[in-house]
């Protein structure tokens, strides 16, 4: 097998690009669902192959290439990217068919929606795998730019919008972090490392001890800061709320459950990589800030009634701050928990987003109000909307419900205690903001008319329900055998 992992490395992002020119030689809307379909399928068996290649190795060494470097953090990223981006292409045709596009420009507008929608997927299975941190910018920045088109694909003037905004304020978020990067660079050049190799995370690695620790800190919280904004962290999330509410449903699931823990992987790597030089003290305080403030600005609004995609933004927030405070605290069962957080998170925040196509069918102005009595006018889809919003919560048995309380252990056994029990709080009213939305949206009685939903509608749902659904539960036993093993030993130690 490891001697594939060159050929599936360059072919994991190379099939969703050819899938992008293709989608453009689409002449009509049934031929770009058919080409959409039949490049989805490779480019998510070949993704698995190369997470079950990554995670196969256990506590073994990084498989480094030219341009590749494949650790077990890969390994979850591209398991997680793989499944939920053969879901939204499943989902597309189904959101396209309702987009309300004009018969005369379908055809054209389901290639362009197809082109966009191969980039950005193309671009998120390349970040966890590229080696230089250098190219990994590069590419954040290209899914910047292909989810930007996706998010005002509607054309509505909230769309134009929410697409701008998050342009323009993720990349000046960028623009700090490629600040970070050129100080790292002037860094690395001054101990006599000039080329772009100089930026590998393996080079980086074995020089980290040597960088001189201010201008080394200045990187590390210049790339923080700036990460932080894709990342969607709190207080520079502004744009999260709108883009999640007003993309194509299939984009928001891979916006939220795809990109924003990607580029968190590589806050991780710089964090495990510049620790030496700035301290861990230093790298532990952001980390944990960071979740912190994520937590406790995402539950004041899960307390709110708000649109359903936008309660599911809120949710994203909250759940990134998780993840940030499980890397924050280091240890291997916060680390552990932020394994299964990722994987769990990424499953219900999909589930929930597809969940979102029958919805806005049954109830059009559930895009600007709460929804209320799905249960009364869909089963299918309040079973899906039921399922992502009790996962999302904590409840058991969710998978949350475990990450999140390996990752609070953790806490204590870094001794951050106050913090844990900050969290736990937070936390907790999270989970009560959104059993209210549960309770009043899914099952609750119906306060207006709706449209009942049509059995074509509702198929799609049925079966992701099924699959996410029945991948939630298998990661909650799945779970408890990551605490202690190599495999996340490894990770907390930061080994690339």
């Amino acid at each position: 097998m490891t001697d594939l992992v060159p050929i599936l490395a360059a072919a994991v992002p190379a099939l969703p690009l050819a899938g992008m020119l293709l989608a453009l030689l689409a002449r009509t809307p049934r031929q770009a669902d058919i080409l959409a379909l039949a490049v989805g399928l490779p480019s998510a068996a070949s993704a698995l192959a190369l997470a079950i290649a990554a995670l196969a190795r256990g506590g073994a060494p990084a498989l480094r290439g030219h341009w590749y470097l494949l650790d077990g953090a890969s390994g979850v990223l591209l398991a997680v990217i793989a499944v939920v981006g053969l879901g939204s292409v499943a989902v597309s045709p189904a959101y396209l068919r309702a987009s309300g596009r004009s018969w005369t420009t379908a055809a054209r507008s389901r290639s362009l929606y197809y082109a966009a929608l191969f980039l950005f997927w193309a671009a998120l299975l390349a970040v966890p795998i590229v080696g230089n941190l250098a190219v990994a910018w590069l590419i954040i920045e290209a899914t910047t730019a292909a989810s930007a088109l996706l998010v005002a694909f509607s054309g509505r003037r909230d769309a134009l919008e929410a697409g701008w905004k998050y342009l323009v304020l993720t990349t000046l978020g960028l623009s700090v972090a490629l600040l970070g990067i050129i100080v790292l660079a002037i860094s690395q050049a001054n101990a006599g490392h000039h080329d772009l190799h100089a930026l590998d995370w393996h080079a980086l690695r074995l020089a980290a001890h040597a960088l001189p620790k201010d201008s080394t800190l200045v990187a590390f919280v210049l790339l923080l800061a700036g990460l932080a904004t894709k990342i969607g962290w709190a207080p520079v999330h502004n744009w999260l709320p709108d883009a999640h509410s007003e993309a194509p449903a299939p984009v928001s699931a891979l916006l939220s459950a795809a990109l924003l823990p990607s580029v968190l992987l590589i806050a991780w790597r710089v964090k495990a990589i510049l620790a030496p030089s700035v301290g861990d003290a230093t790298t532990h305080a952001v980390f944990i800030a960071f979740g912190l403030a994520s937590i406790l600005v995402a539950v004041p609004f899960l307390w709110r009634s708000l649109p359903w995609k936008r309660l599911l933004a809120y949710s994203s927030l909250e759940h990134m701050g998780v993840i940030g405070l499980g890397i924050g605290f280091g240890t291997p069962l916060a680390i552990a928990g932020v394994v299964l957080h990722v994987a769990g998170h990424a499953l219900a925040k999909s589930l929930g987003f597809y969940a979102a196509l029958p919805l806005l069918r049954i109830d059009p102005e559930a895009a600007n109000r709460a929804p209320d009595g799905v249960l009364s006018d869909s089963r299918s889809t309040a079973t899906a909307m039921g399922i992502s919003l009790l996962a999302l919560s904590g409840l058991p048995p969710s998978p949350l419900f475990l990450s999140e309380l390996l990752i609070l252990l953790g806490g204590v056994a870094a001794g951050d205690v106050l913090v844990s029990v900050i969290a736990l709080i937070a936390l907790a009213l999270g989970f009560l903001g959104l059993l209210h939305a549960f309770v009043e949206g899914v099952v609750g009685e119906r306060k207006r008319h709706h449209r009942r939903a049509h059995s074509r509608a509702e198929r799609p749902i049925l079966a992701l329900t099924a699959i996410l659904g029945g991948g939630l539960l298998a990661l909650a036993p799945a779970g408890l055998l990551l605490p202690g093993s190599a495999f996340v030993a490894t990770l907390a130690r930061g080994a690339l």
